[in-house]
Formats: C-alpha cells, sequence, structure tokens
C-alpha cells in the first residue's frame, strides 16, 4: 500500500507530514491544499478523511461519488441527518467505508462483546460508560484574542460549511471539538469509541436508545462551549439502561465500558477486562493486549476490505448509529429536555422543536445536495 497523496490547509503540518513520510517509508507524495484534485487521480483507490467534524459528511459523500473508499475518523457526523446521506453514497457507489472507532479492532473489545452477547453477565440490565473531560486548558492555556489568520493557513476552506467567524488559534486544529460549529466536546471524542462499545455489547448496532435524559456544568468562564462534565441517561426498548458520565481527572484504566448484568458485571478499557465477581472470567482466554495494536489492526482491516470488498468492521452504518446515541446526549443536555427516539425512522417523537437539532445550516456555497 502507497501513500500517492498529501493534502492539508495548513503548509506547516503538509511540511511535517511530507517529512514524516520521507523518513518512515523512504518515499515522496503529491502534496496538495485542494482535496478535490486527489478525488480526480486515477492513481487514488482510497483516502483517510482525518479532519474537523463539519468536514466529514461533504468529503466522504464526494469521495463515493468519485469511486474512492474511504476511511472516516470518528465521530462519523457533526449532526444526526448528515448519517443517511453518508450512507446512500457508499451503498450507491459500491464503496468500503470504516469508521475511524478502533476499538473495534481491538482485542479486549472483541472479546468483550463477545462475552457479553453470549451471556457472561446475564441479562444486561445496565451500562455504565465513564469518558475524560475536556483537555482544552492542557492543549490552549489561558484564552486569547481573535486575530488574522497565518499567511500559510487557508482559514475560510477549514471553516467549510460552518459559520463564518473570526480565526482563533484556539479553535483550530486540535481544540476544534470543544466548539458546537465543529465536533461535540468529549460526548463526540470518546463517546464515540466508549458509546459505541455499548452498542456493541447489547446488539444494538442497528437500532438505538428511545429515550435520552440528561445534564451538564460547563467552564464557568465560557473558555470553551462543549461541557466539563455530563451525566446522561438512555433507556434502551429492551428495558436496559445506559449511563454516560463525563468525568475530568479518572484515570485512563477508569474509562471504558461496563455491562451490568444478574450474574455480575464486566468492564472493558484500553488495555483489559475487569469482571465482577473474578470468576466470571475462569477458564476465558484473555490475550496479552497492548494498546497501539488496536489502531494498526483497524487500519489493516479496511485495507484487506478494500481488496476483498467485504464490510469492514467499524462500517459506515455502525458508525452512524454510534455517532447518533453521542449526539442524542448532547442534545438532550443542550434543551435540557427528555427525549424520545424512533430508532427505526431515526426521528424525535413529538416533538418538531427538538428535531431541528438534527440538522445544521451549511454556509453557502457548500451543501450536502
Amino acid at each position: 500500500h502507497n501513500i500517492e497523496a498529501l493534502c492539508d490547509l495548513d503548509k506547516n503540518y503538509l511540511a511535517e507530514a511530507d517529512a514524516f513520510l520521507k523518513k518512515e517509508a523512504n518515499r515522496s507524495a503529491t502534496m496538495t491544499d485542494d482535496y478535490r484534485r486527489l478525488l480526480d487521480s486515477k492513481d487514488i483507490d482510497a483516502v483517510v478523511v482525518t479532519v474537523p467534524d463539519q468536514w466529514h459528511a461533504l468529503m466522504t459523500i464526494e469521495a463515493c461519488q468519485a469511486g474512492k473508499d474511504v476511511y472516516c475518523e470518528k465521530p462519523l457526523t457533526l449532526v444526526i441527518n448528515e448519517g443517511r446521506p453518508m450512507i446512500e453514497a457508499a451503498r450507491k457507489h459500491g464503496r468500503v467505508v470504516q469508521t475511524g472507532t478502533m476499538q473495534r479492532s481491538g482485542k479486549e473489545f472483541k472479546l468483550a462483546a463477545k462475552l457479553v452477547q453470549d451471556g457472561l453477565v446475564g441479562k444486561v440490565r445496565e451500562v455504565n460508560v465513564t469518558l475524560p473531560g475536556p483537555n482544552w486548558i492542557d492543549r490552549a492555556g489561558s484564552p486569547v484574542p481573535d486575530s488574522a489568520p497565518p499567511s500559510d493557513f487557508d482559514f475560510d476552506r477549514w471553516l467549510g460549511p460552518a459559520p463564518l467567524r473570526p480565526y482563533n488559534k484556539n479553535r483550530v486544529h486540535y481544540l476544534f471539538r470543544f466548539f458546537w460549529d465543529y465536533s461535540g466536546g468529549q460526548q463526540t471524542n470518546f463517546g464515540a469509541h466508549h458509546l459505541d462499545i455499548a452498542q456493541w455489547g447489547l446488539g444494538m448496532d442497528d437500532s438505538g436508545p428511545v429515550s435520552v435524559e440528561g445534564s451538564a456544568v460547563y467552564n464557568p468562564d465560557a473558555w470553551y462551549e462543549t461541557p466539563d462534565t455530563t451525566n446522561i441517561k438512555y433507556t434502551y426498548a429492551n428495558g436496559a439502561v445506559l449511563n454516560c458520565r463525563q468525568i475530568p481527572g479518572k484515570p485512563s484504566k477508569q474509562q471504558g465500558t461496563e455491562f451490568i448484568g444478574d450474574k455480575g458485571s464486566l468492564f472493558v478499557y484500553r488495555g483489559g477486562l475487569v469482571a465482577n465477581p473474578p470468576e466470571l472470567l475462569k477458564g476465558v482466554d484473555v490475550p496479552p493486549i497492548v494498546n497501539s495494536e488496536a489502531n494498526v489492526a483497524h487500519v489493516n482491516d479496511f485495507l484487506d476490505c478494500v481488496k476483498s470488498r467485504k464490510t469492514p468492521a467499524a462500517d459506515i452504518r455502525i458508525g452512524h448509529r454510534s455517532a447518533t446515541v453521542c449526539h442524542l446526549g448532547n442534545i438532550a443536555v443542550r434543551t435540557g429536555k427528555k427525549i424520545h427516539w424512533d430508532t427505526k425512522t431515526e426521528t424525535m417523537v413529538g416533538d418538531a422543536e427538538t428535531s431541528k437539532w438534527l440538522t445544521k445550516e451549511y454556509r453557502k456555497p457548500y451543501s450536502l445536495s
């Protein structure tokens, strides 16, 4: 597999990627700031969409239309109603689209999902998902005033379909994820991973919760927009309750997904499994786990599917359903309402006002259609 091209709107990032490729693979690649140029190339079979969330839908759909397979980073969407057009484009053009929820290819998560579905903890009545707090301050420090964008960064195109606003260095690159115009905070960042595992273990890859309610606490000085802490309750049609909590300061070994049934519980995190009582895992072959292996395995799964045309581990339909769970939680805490969700039609039940949160107006001339 050869990397044929690199694309970025920041010339400094582009140069870094080029230097990395030359060092690690001893090869050069075409460099551009316009992804559409790459979609026109017959030398390119697949693309990786690793940009802020407001661009995921447009880039993925255009790549599918151009006959390219796609590895799209999580969360798959910025808003729920982007998901179906993305799936339709993938199916219409016969494309392999993998969502970057790499825990789907992690040994510990694959084993946990299988054990739960096979009845290790009995009938699941409760799931607890723990997410980290925001790391905006760790990355940004104190707020800075708006300024002119750097000359080597195309900020207008970076915004794309998002609303026009002044440039601020603490809203772009990694920090975009803490502002609603571009992302959904840790709820869609880590939630896209751990809520995805909850969906998987519950056997809900083609469904979701029927009601959602929750609360949130925000940065008191509004340095960023998404919550510091959250407490969100999801209820499924089978009676299972999923509690998703964003808790700052929790070590990584306490961030993950816990399934609780009438026989006990199973907690899975990046690096291992914990059963209560421990005897539940007696006789279970738990493989040695290395954190970086899931990333490599997930990319390899995508590349294998590009060749075989099989369905990848985190197919776009799965990515859409898992992102929907994340988004519904954010909608619940932002509106302060209890949401009733029709999992078949993917619509709000009895609340036309809240239904407006399912979509987002694109800045002209950008359009999803």
